[in-house]
């Protein structure tokens, strides 16, 4: 059973939005990762971590969707925020992106998110690669897509 729908309904009623959810561990002792988003755009922060963690941790275990030793993280994207919808790519319009893609040559390049157009479900990237040129990307087409992080030195 999926637990992305129930995590995603939970952070809907607290103003978040889920950008990444991960399972590991083992079946004993589960391991979810849940990387949150505010809508109003200002930086996650430490207490509202720990406000979702709580609301997660009481939903998940009224409805013993987990084991009863698990472990739950909650975090901020990072630097490196993964890309998963339109609305993702719109907001970092001007920002580079590592894409893999098989329209991308080499299949996987850092680029410059230009621009996001289309229709829903059929939004086309225009994004700038390495060698200066401007490449038109289906999102659709995307497997994975994160914010490219660069330490200044």
């Amino acid at each position: 059973m999926s637990i992305e729908p129930i995590v995603s309904q939970e952070l809907d009623g607290l103003g978040f939005d889920l950008v990444e959810l991960r399972r590991g561990g083992s079946r004993a002792r589960p391991v979810l990762e849940i990387r949150i988003d505010r809508r109003d755009g200002m930086k996650v922060t430490i207490d509202d971590c720990a406000t979702v963690s709580r609301a997660l941790e009481a939903r998940l275990e009224a409805d013993a969707l987990v084991a009863e030793q698990y472990v739950l993280e909650v975090s901020s994207p990072g630097a490196d925020r993964p890309l998963r919808h339109a609305a993702d790519w719109r907001r970092f319009v001007g920002r580079r992106a590592t894409v893999t893609c098989g329209l991308l040559a080499g299949g996987k390049q850092e680029v410059e998110i230009l621009a996001v157009d289309g229709e829903e479900g059929a939004e086309v990237a225009l994004v700038r690669d390495a060698k200066g040129r401007d490449v038109h990307v289906p999102l659709r087409e995307v497997t994975q897509a994160r914010l490219a992080f660069h330490w200044k030195r």
